[in-house]
Formats: structure tokens, C-alpha cells, sequence
């Protein structure tokens, strides 16, 4: 039974990770597409924060429509990953300064509404009160998956329509490989999206106090994941380095891809010693990370490329246990609601950011732009240590606060 729980998670594992390539694979190779189509700040922004807005309008209609529930997961997983390998690829037959692509980018994002939380809820199957590193197993995953592209852009160096392609076909072979998938037990039902209850969510002190955490790590995460290549790519380059969005790309893919490591460590130490010592301690260090950041971009490659790495572990780290809090503080008719309105929220917040960083770092340097970013850990902070304080902390991780 173990041995089968391990082949089938890491089925359903390594599908997310292959259909989740999608999200960034135009972010991955924007220093190429800026200088071959001459891309201001905002059409660049728009490749990473069409996918944001896609996945929140998918995440609302799945929401409200049930789909999760009606749908066999495996089916509803393989379509969504079909249809965004085919938008992904069709950017290749329109004008990438147009609009048509970011409709398509929006399009992609719809679709991971199909992926993303229906992975989670097919490994949900197979949980035994090891729902932590389930959970941070999966969010590994979406990091990964995010930092896909950046390795493609190193192998498939020449062309970043090869990129393109490389992850569409990953989506393509996600959709493949997921219908050989077999579940733990009967799918439960998604909690359905009422919005009746928004008003009672709005009043559950703690409950608000947990989605203020959420929302700060979300002003940090997407932004940092998207603009860091491009930050290293203009660093390199300044330095004379030979290759620069080669070594750019390959530093941005460990960047990203070592957070995997970091989420999978929270999830771990989060069941173990408290949902809010873990996000306050992960919100320290990213928020730390995103203030110097910037201001050692003419420091000796090796200490910012540790700090970037610092960056990318914490960055992550707490991310899944923002959801656990929901769950664990939520009255269980509320949960869907929560969780939608929580992510609904957070994806809104993350577009903000993305559009900003490039803009403050044209006016004012990247040091300036990153720390921005930081105000988002330091709300996070914040909250996190308040929601501590008070007495319904004690239903977090069996009490662990």
C-alpha cells in the first residue's frame, strides 16, 4: 500500500510540475522577446499578470460552478492541461507586442484553475495524517513547474520559440500521463463558494488575521518569481559576462526550483512546530532578502547569487500553510468560500506588484523596486504574530501555533 501511495503521488506530483511550466514559460525568456519586439515595461508585465487573472477568473467559475465535483478529476485535470498546452503554442502564430498573446496568457491561466487545485485535491486522496508534506509537496511542485522554463531557455538556448514549444509539450504529456492516475480513496467534495458568507468570513477576527498573512506573502511571491531573471539577465550583462540570459536563466531555474526544497520543509515543520513560527519565520527572511537584494547587484556574483537562493527557499516556504490556516480556522461551511475569497484576494495583490516592479525599477533602480516587496512580509509579519496571540491559534497544527 505505501509503495503504491509513493508511485501514485508522485504520478500525480510529477504531471503538476510538467502542466504547471505553462505559467512562466513567456516570463522565462522576456529578455529575448524585449529585445527582438521591443516590449515597454507593461506589455512585459502582462505576459506573467494575465496568467494571475486568468487563474483567478478560473478559480471563480470553478467556484461557483462545481466544477471540481462534477468532473472526474483525472479528465478535468487533462483537459485544462491540453487546452493551455494549445493556447501556450498558438502564441507562436500571432504578434507577440499584440494583444492576441495576451489573450492567450489569459487563456493559460484559466486553465490552471484545472490543474493546480485539482492536483491538490487528487493527492488529498492518498492523505494519512501526513497532510502537511502532502501539501508542501505539491506547492513544490508548482515551484518547480514555475521554474521550468528557465532550465528549457538554457538547454534550448537558440530560439525562445523552442521554450514555447518544450512546455507546451510538458503540458501535453501532463495530460497524457494523469489519466493513468489512480486515487487514494473517494474524491470528497469541494466546499462550494457561497457568497452569502462572505460577510461572516469578513467578521472571523482570526480567520482575517491569517488571509492579511496571505496577502502580503502574495504581494512578494509572483513578483519576485517573475522579474528575478530579468534582474539577473541586466546584471550579468552589465558585468560583461559572456552569455548573460544563458547564465541568467540557469541562475533564475535554481532559484525558483530550489524553493520546492523550501515548501516541502515548511510543510514538514509547519505540522511539527506551528503554522505562524513557520510564516513569520519564512516572512523574516524573504522580506530581509527583498530589501538587499537589489542593492548587491554590484556586490561579488557568489554573494548574491546565496542571497537570491535564501530568497527563493523562504520566499515559498510558508505558502501552503496559509490555505492550512484557512481550513483549520474556517467553520467547515465556510471553507470554500475562504479559501476562494482568499486566493481570489491574493492573485488580485500579486498583479499589483507585478506591474509595479518594473516601473519603480525604471524610475529608480532595482533596489528600490525589490524593496518594495518587502513591505508585503513585513504586513504578513505582522498579522501572522497577531493571529499567535489570540486564543483560536490553539486550533492551528493540533495547537501547534
Amino acid at each position: 500500500m505505501r509503495g503504491t501511495k509513493f508511485l501514485e503521488v508522485g504520478l500525480i506530483t510529477f504531471c503538476q510540475l510538467l502542466a504547471l511550466s505553462l505559467w512562466f514559460s513567456a516570463t522565462a525568456v522576456l529578455p529575448q522577446l524585449r529585445a527582438e519586439f521591443h516590449l515597454g515595461a507593461v506589455q512585459s508585465s502582462l505576459f506573467t499578470s494575465s496568467v494571475v487573472m486568468g487563474f483567478i477568473l478560473g478559480t471563480l467559475a470553478s467556484a461557483f460552478l462545481g466544477l471540481a465535483d462534477r468532473l472526474d478529476p483525472r479528465r478535468f485535470f487533462a483537459l485544462s492541461a491540453l487546452v493551455a498546452g494549445c493556447a501556450n503554442m498558438l502564441i507562436l502564430a500571432v504578434p507577440v507586442d499584440g494583444i492576441a498573446v495576451i489573450f492567450l496568457r489569459l487563456l493559460t491561466g484559466i486553465c490552471m484553475a484545472g490543474i493546480y487545485p485539482i492536483g491538490m485535491k487528487m493527492v488529498a486522496t492518498w492523505a494519512r495524517g501526513d497532510t502537511g508534506f502532502l501539501v508542501g509537496l505539491l506547492v513544490g511542485a508548482l515551484t518547480l513547474g514555475s521554474a521550468l522554463p528557465h532550465l528549457f531557455s538554457v538547454a534550448l538556448p537558440l530560439d525562445w520559440r523552442l521554450v514555447m514549444v518544450a512546455a507546451s509539450c510538458s503540458a501535453w504529456l501532463a495530460a497524457l500521463g494523469v489519466l493513468f492516475v489512480k486515487l487514494g480513496g473517494a474524491v470528497g467534495r469541494s466546499p462550494r463558494f457561497d457568497p452569502r458568507a462572505v460577510g461572516h468570513i469578513i467578521a472571523n477576527k482570526p480567520l482575517r488575521h491569517a488571509g492579511y498573512g496571505y496577502f502580503g506573502h502574495m504581494w512578494e511571491l509572483y513578483a519576485m518569481w517573475g522579474w528575478t531573471g530579468l534582474f539577473l539577465f541586466r546584471t550579468y550583462q552589465a558585468r560583461g559576462v559572456e552569455d548573460a540570459s544563458l547564465w541568467a536563466a540557469l541562475t533564475t531555474f535554481a532559484i525558483i526550483g530550489i524553493g520546492a526544497l523550501g515548501s516541502l520543509l515548511g510543510g514538514i515543520w509547519a505540522d511539527r512546530w506551528g503554522r505562524t513560527t513557520i510564516t513569520i519565520s519564512a516572512m523574516s527572511i524573504s522580506g530581509l532578502c527583498a530589501l538587499v537584494t537589489g542593492a548587491l547587484a554590484s556586490a561579488p556574483m557568489p554573494v548574491l547569487v546565496i542571497v537570491c537562493l535564501i530568497w527563493g527557499i523562504s520566499v515559498i516556504a510558508d505558502s501552503a500553510q496559509f490555505s492550512s490556516c484557512v481550513i483549520e480556522l474556517a467553520e467547515p461551511d465556510h471553507v470554500g468560500t475562504a479559501l476562494t475569497l482568499q486566493n481570489a484576494v491574493g492573485f488580485f495583490i500579486a498583479l499589483v506588484s507585478i506591474h509595479l516592479v518594473p516601473l519603480v525599477a525604471d524610475a529608480f533602480g532595482w533596489w528600490a523596486s525589490f524593496a518594495m516587496l518587502a513591505m508585503g512580509p513585513v504586513m504578513g509579519v505582522v498579522a501572522m504574530a497577531r493571529l499567535r496571540a489570540m486564543p483560536e491559534a490553539r486550533k492551528l497544527a493540533q495547537g501547534r501555533r
